[in-house]
């Protein structure tokens, strides 16, 4: 598969470069958000949401700054867009999904700040991704999210059934986990050459 290639890089996005197990962005919402099944993958399936519009977005305004010759207002324009969409995300849940919206909790407006939301504008810039290839990105990126999400939930999930020691307990078993899981998917990292 050619390296260019829209499917290429969705795989590669998704998995052998997971933006929170490989590249280590969105590290706050991974652990914060990760305890339970059903909130994680509503928040990943949000995250895949900004990110796709976000990620569109900022392909539209790279695209208008380069014709103008004023480049240097793009991490300006980025953090615009990405703010704006997070709003709209937020008063959609508020609205049609009050519970969720109290599940995600402060983890929700923290999107704006995820640095996964933002380093996907930057990295797709930067290597001078077309309209296709920005979407493929996007959709791997927030894909290979929801999964380090998930995993991470159910793993978290299966160790409260568990009689663990006191001494790992909470937030230490969660380092040790996330790191387990890098670990895993850092593994993959040999199949993108």
């Amino acid at each position: 598969m050619n390296a260019e290639s829209p499917g290429f890089i969705l795989i590669n996005s998704c998995i052998m470069n997971n933006f929170v197990l490989s590249a280590f962005l969105g590290i706050c919402p991974f652990l914060g958000v990760s305890g339970k099944f059903e909130t994680a993958s509503r928040m990943g399936m949000a995250v895949t949401f900004t990110l796709i519009v976000s990620s569109t977005c900022a392909y539209a305004i790279n695209a208008l700054l380069a014709a103008f010759h004023i480049e240097y207002l793009r991490l300006i324009c980025y953090i615009v867009i990405i703010a704006a969409v997070v709003q709209f995300i937020e008063m959609f849940m508020k609205k049609y999904s009050p519970a969720l919206f109290r599940a995600l909790g402060i983890y929700l407006p923290l999107i704006t700040t995820n640095c996964a939301v933002l380093g996907l504008a930057l990295l797709q810039t930067s290597k001078g991704y077309h309209l296709i290839q920005c979407f493929a990105y996007a959709v791997g990126a927030g894909t290979g999210f929801t999964i380090a999400l998930v995993v991470m939930a159910g793993l978290r999930e299966r160790l409260n059934l568990h009689d663990v020691p006191g001494m790992v307990k909470g937030t230490a078993l969660s380092l040790m986990l996330a790191g387990i899981l890098s670990l895993a998917f850092m593994g993959f990292a040999g199949l993108g050459t």
